[in-house]
């Protein structure tokens, strides 16, 4: 007998709150990574034909805007951004991503594994005051509840191109 599928966000932090929002997170990536495990190793740098980035760069963007979010906005600690998994700025002048090319995409799984681990560990360990406590920076006042919110929103706009990807170069496979 199969072993019944159970869908609940069981909460991973102290907090239960903090914990689902956190499970969350966690569940649209491994969405992501399904999508991911669909598409040819060699396609990361493949070009779809239609003006849109590659698989690299949208797998490079979305960890980095994931480390950013919680490294400079909720921890005002821009600094602490391991630069040896972000060798990149996000953006060139033209305000388009940056190409990123010639990872593989093991590399680039890493990467978002590390990256996941260290929002994990981060915001997991905050109380729940701390979680919720608006911080003013510059342009706005932001609370590590609204980042994850923004993280797993944006992660999910970005997987829309993926399965574009995984869509276009499945055939590549065979």
């Amino acid at each position: 007998m199969t072993e019944r599928e159970r869908l609940v966000l069981e909460p991973g932090a102290g907090d239960p709150e903090i914990g689902r929002w956190l499970a969350a997170l966690d569940e649209v990536r491994r969405d992501t990574v399904h999508v991911l495990s669909a598409i040819p190793a060699g396609a990361v740098d493949l070009d779809a034909g239609d003006g849109g980035d590659s698989l690299g760069t949208i797998l490079y963007h979305v960890a980095l805007v994931e480390v950013d979010w919680v490294y400079t906005d909720v921890l005002d600690r821009q600094g602490d951004i391991p630069r040896d998994l972000f060798p990149y700025d996000d953006r060139v002048e033209s305000g388009h991503l940056t190409p990123v090319l010639g990872g593989s995409l093991a590399e680039h799984l890493d990467r978002l594994a590390r990256t996941r681990e260290l929002v994990l560990d981060t915001l997991g360990s905050m109380s729940p005051e701390e979680y919720h406590r608006a911080r003013p920076r510059e342009r706005f006042d932001v609370a590590a509840d609204w980042v994850v919110f923004h993280l797993i929103d944006h992660e999910v706009e970005h997987r829309v191109r993926l399965s574009a990807l995984r869509d276009r170069f499945a055939p590549v496979a065979g």
